[in-house]
């Protein structure tokens, strides 16, 4: 049974890095494609990582770490601008597994969950609310916007997932692989510094 689950994970991460896809579409695809039965039983998302991890050393060592970088940048160009809100990064951008087909989660800390929404009409910029399940499972706001990345060359989705600022608390604890599960400003800067060019 591991084998297939590990079978599933190595064609749903291949769909990760060459199409974008978020965990979950990728995993019901591969099942899809696989021609399995619906209720075959999925990998669990630190398995797919893995598979994500290996597909881009094998296919991607060459490009990726530069693609990486550039979603880095323009990940902290917003954050920057959004400073106020407590952003946070989270996802593969964080992590170090996206590619130029990866969007960018930035998790917001606000007192008012409707400030941030203010803060991007403030800022003239259009933005797509959305329902996406937040840190615990639960339901939570996201404000979608199509961002251009100049190094790329090539629009970017940047989703700002809207959390109360008591959700901070338990936020920064470890995942299963011992690692931050998102950053700050801070945090993504100093990883930008410590690639290099």
């Amino acid at each position: 049974m591991d084998d297939l689950k590990d079978e599933l994970a190595a064609v749903a991460a291949r769909m990760v890095v060459e199409e974008g896809l978020e965990f979950g579409a990728a995993k019901r695809r591969a099942v899809r494609q696989m021609g399995l039965p619906a209720r075959t039983a999925l990998p669990d998302n630190d398995t797919l990582e893995l598979a994500v991890e290996d597909y881009i050393a094998v296919f991607c060592a060459e490009t990726q770490p530069g693609e990486l970088k550039a979603l880095r940048g323009l990940a902290l160009i917003w954050m920057e601008r959004l400073e106020r809100f407590r952003p946070h990064i989270a996802g593969a951008v964080w992590h170090g597994t996206a590619t130029r087909h990866s969007d960018i989660y930035l998790q917001l800390f606000c007192d008012d969950p409707k400030s941030a929404e203010i803060g991007l009409i403030d800022m003239n910029i259009a933005y797509e609310p959305r329902t996406v399940t937040g840190l615990h499972g639960d339901p939570v706001d996201a404000l979608s916007v199509h961002v251009f990345c100049a190094e790329l060359e090539e629009h970017v989705g940047l989703h700002l997932l809207i959390y109360d600022l008591d959700d901070m608390r338990g936020a920064m604890r470890a995942d299963s692989r011992g690692r931050r599960p998102r950053g700050d400003t801070a945090a993504l800067r100093s990883l930008l510094h410590d690639v290099g060019p």
